[in-house]
């Protein structure tokens, strides 16, 4: 028999624990934080920079590079002239193709079949057949049309010109690069358009804006995010593929170096010049590149620390 009520408790779940002093708390153990090695990674270096190591002593000791002839011609008047009329053939080629490729995408775009089909049908030719083909075509577009003239269609004509003047070699090479261009462009101008969200489009045409004021003002300058990046691209690509004209004596500068290492039979050192500045070309364009794509990607990608090379983390505050 007992004296008192059962002092005996029950600890059911909604009974809180009584918590232990702080005495009595054991400090959690430190975290040591162990980096992952990469063996594998650091293989891959030491023999990337064997290779690099043993190009380089190559460059430096193998007497056939003969970079005294590299240098005597880096400069030449016939290679700067060359290098001239290359810069003027990329230059004239990506003016037309960026021109005609948004016409031709605009007209991809378009409600009406017919002006959609003949769009197609550009891009589908001019893709589908060899750009050397194109440029050796229009260089000697005269023997099928030796009088280009102009009037009433399918009627009288009024001013004739001789096709051998209208169209010489240089022009030819521009046409056959240009309207090639023109296909791809209209692909790359295509695909930025559709990458604009249309409800912008509906909401300017409710506010009554035409047709080419939303494209001029409100689909194309958003579209530039997506056309710079392949368009630069296409614009160093073109920088090359001007030495094609070479088979037409153009005169650019793959042709002046053919022409000089045909003379004097050194071939290596002279097209060693035609690369160096090829090289020298498409880095410049690579700055002019990176500067134009990050004013147009404001607000949408992290500027990095790395500057050019885009090395390092984005700069604080920037997501």
């Amino acid at each position: 028999m007992t004296d008192g009520p059962d002092r005996t408790t029950e600890t059911g779940p909604d009974t809180e624990a009584t918590e232990a002093p702080a005495e009595s708390r054991t400090p959690p153990e430190k975290i040591v934080a162990v980096p992952v090695r990469h063996p594998g990674r650091w293989v891959a270096a030491g023999v990337l920079l064997v290779l690099a190591a043993m190009l380089v002593n190559s460059l430096l000791t193998n007497p056939a590079w003969r970079w005294d002839v590299v240098w005597h011609f880096m400069f030449n008047t016939r290679v700067l002239g060359g290098l001239l009329l290359t810069i003027e053939l990329t230059a004239l080629a990506m003016v037309i193709g960026i021109v005609l490729g948004i016409i031709i995408a605009v007209m991809r775009l378009s409600t009406n079949p017919i002006v959609s089909m003949i769009a197609w049908l550009y891009a589908w030719f001019f893709r589908g057949t060899p750009v050397l083909v194109q440029v050796i075509f229009w260089s000697f577009i005269a023997i099928l049309y030796p009088v280009i003239s102009l009037g009433i269609p399918f009627g009288p004509e009024f001013v004739f010109f001789d096709a051998n003047l209208l169209i010489p070699i240089f022009v030819g090479a521009v046409l056959g690069f240009g309207l090639n261009e023109a296909a791809y462009m209209s692909e790359i101008v295509r695909a930025g358009i559709l990458s604009v969200d249309a409800g912008q489009t509906e909401a300017a045409e409710a506010l009554g804006m035409t047709r080419l004021k939303i494209l001029r003002r409100i689909v194309l300058p958003q579209a530039m995010r997506v056309i710079i990046p392949p368009t630069s691209n296409e614009t160093i690509s073109m920088l090359k593929t001007t030495s094609i004209a070479s088979v037409i004596a153009a005169g650019d500068l793959f042709t002046e170096v053919q022409l000089i290492y045909g003379g004097n039979l050194q071939q290596i050192p002279l097209l060693v010049v035609a690369s160096i500045w090829y090289l020298v070309l498409t880095s410049l364009l690579s700055v002019a590149q990176y500067f134009i794509e990050r004013r147009y990607s404001r607000g949408t990608v992290p500027v990095r620390e790395g500057g050019f090379f885009g090395f390092g983390r984005p700069k604080a505050g920037m997501a």
